[in-house]
């Protein structure tokens, strides 16, 4: 239980979180720009309604859109003393909903969930003597999604499909057939997948009474982080989970709306007031993530545009030691050129003292880590790859998983770090990090583990360290590794590094050549001020001049519109 003194409570947040926090009712609105604490206000405004008797903690829903980031409030919630919170996905929350159900309303149990779409879309390409790539099959899959979300039938979505970058090398006739084949042997064969999850809860609220009845009973007071990603799906979903109440806390940034192309929209964030009749509005507009001079850059760069908010640094107060300098801009001649620019930068920041895990480096695609890698390589310094092979599923993290687990059913008065450093060491893992590269990687990663033991709290014992592990492991949660992060900007979303470089800022890459109308010109603005606040006190943008085949390129035209926020550098 929460500790009954309200104060202890708001007294971690600044004024104006301290605001949200105490608007306990009715519909409320967060504008919450980048680095401001948007996630410990509304997890500090939970804790604070269940403290004063306004929430019922059962009766609260905190939804976001990744795992991750579902297992990020719970940790949170469970540290202000309201573990009975539920923090979930969409998809999570309407899946254990449907389960509940759909033996009452349909009969049986529920039909099986698809793991993904490609597997079945191959086997009706096939049924159609289509010969389809991995790449397409996935463009296909992407699309399929696209059009269930945004909630529109196989004829509307071929009206639509026309303002559409479609799938390579098949027709718009043959995309129609995939996937009305797609939808016709789920059905057959009784499977349904995630969006249908999504539309059978949604379905069954809005046309089952007793259904409605009972999920508006369990549930009262929603909260919903990242409300610029919602798309019209779960929004629908979202309005037959509140009926005709109004208690909805939506948070969410405008300006980091960058995954249109799955379709989420920031239109119900920007008209939030206009659905919602008297909402209080609120602003999170003090960053404490980002020097002075890069959230001047950031600004720039958004400003004027819908639901654009000026950020004002207060990082400085925060740590002391910060050196102003502003972003700085470097010209290569190809990105070999800057690969080499970018690793030596950072291994002389690593010689000087600098922790490898400090740095990132952001890019557009995926397919401009390799010459980063080869890079890095030749210097020596460390790095992982976000979202390539998850910490978990390595297979030298799996086998000291299992190792530890095994061991947790013995019981032992050894504290939790010797313990689980003697069983690491029984996987290869010592003290001093080896030299050679192949070794260092196995090595960082049961290294990653130990530490995860030595920070634990004192009372933790083995079987709650490796439960721990295995829900980590299920929410894609990773422990943080002593190595460079190289990420495509998508996936840096909502996390952050003291130093960060940005790759590729040309023209055709950053923004992408692809986006030729305004709309997707916008998305490329907004996805490049995402990568411009992940960084805390140096940012770096490298424009590579010339293609590999000597092509000359571009400065990105964003850079041109910071001109009087960055340093060119030489």
């Amino acid at each position: 239980m929460a500790t009954g003194q309200p104060s202890v409570i708001l007294d971690a947040l600044t004024d104006q979180q301290r605001e949200i926090a105490q608007a306990l009712r009715g519909p409320v609105v967060v504008l919450a720009g980048a680095g401001t604490g948007k996630t410990r206000t509304i997890t500090h405004r939970i804790a604070h309604g269940i403290d004063v008797g306004a929430y019922t903690p059962q009766r609260v829903l905190a939804l976001t859109f990744t795992a991750k980031a579902a297992h990020e409030l719970r940790n949170r919630l469970t540290n202000l003393g309201v573990p009975a919170v539920s923090a979930r996905t969409f998809h999570a929350a309407a899946l254990a909903q449907l389960g509940y159900f759909w033996p009452q309303v349909v009969g049986g149990v529920a039909p099986q969930v698809l793991p993904g779409k490609s597997k079945t879309l191959l086997q009706v390409a096939d049924s159609l003597s289509l010969r389809l790539d991995a790449e397409t099959l996935r463009d296909v899959a992407s699309e399929v999604e696209w059009r269930k979300v945004s909630m529109l039938n196989i004829e509307e979505y071929a009206n639509a499909a026309a303002a559409r970058s479609l799938p390579k090398g098949i027709t718009l006739e043959q995309l129609l057939e995939l996937h009305q084949g797609y939808e016709s042997l789920k059905d057959q064969r009784k499977q349904i997948d995630f969006e249908d999850v999504l539309i059978a809860m949604t379905g069954m609220l809005e046309n089952e009474p007793q259904v409605a009845t009972q999920v508006r009973e369990q549930y009262r007071f929603f909260t919903v982080d990242e409300y610029q990603d919602v798309s019209p799906l779960q929004h629908a979903l979202l309005k037959a989970w509140l009926g005709e109440r109004g208690d909805l806390c939506a948070v969410g940034d405008a300006s980091q709306t960058v995954f249109s192309f799955a379709g989420a929209t920031n239109q119900y964030l920007l008209n939030f007031a206009r659905e919602f009749e008297n909402p209080q509005t609120f602003t999170l507009d003090q960053n404490f993530r980002s020097t002075a001079e890069i959230v001047s850059a950031a600004n720039k760069l958004v400003a004027g545009r819908p639901g654009s908010i000026t950020l004002h640094s207060v990082a400085a107060e925060q740590r002391k030691h910060i050196v102003h300098e502003l972003p700085a801009v470097y010209s290569t001649e190809n990105e070999i050129a800057e690969a080499e620019l970018i690793a030596n930068r950072i291994k002389a920041r690593i010689d000087q003292g600098a922790s490898a895990a400090d740095f990132a480096v952001l890019y557009r695609t995926n397919a401009q880590s390799a010459a980063i890698e080869s890079a890095l390589i030749s210097k020596g310094v460390s790095y992982q790859v976000q979202g390539a092979q998850r910490f978990f599923d390595r297979p030298v993290v799996k086998q000291a998983v299992m190792t530890l687990r095994a061991a947790s059913l013995a019981p032992s008065d050894e504290p939790l770090f010797q313990q689980v450093g003697a069983i690491l060491r029984s996987q290869g893992w010592t003290t001093k990090a080896p030299s050679g590269a192949a070794q260092r990687e196995n090595w960082e990663a049961l290294n990653a583990l130990y530490m995860l033991a030595d920070e634990a709290p004192g009372e933790t014992t083995l079987k709650a360290f490796t439960d721990d592990l295995v829900e980590r492991a299920r929410a894609k949660v990773e422990p943080q590794l002593v190595a460079v992060t190289l990420s495509a900007i998508h996936s840096a979303k909502g996390l952050e590094w003291p130093h960060v470089f940005v790759a590729g800022c040309v023209e055709g890459v950053l923004p992408i050549a692809y986006a030729e109308d305004d709309v997707a010109r916008e998305e490329e603005r907004r996805l490049f001020y995402v990568a411009l606040t992940r960084a805390g006190e140096s940012l770096t943008l490298t424009v590579p001049e010339h293609t590999a085949a000597g092509r000359r390129r571009l400065a990105s035209p964003f850079i041109a519109e910071l001109k009087d926020s960055v340093r060119v550098s030489a």
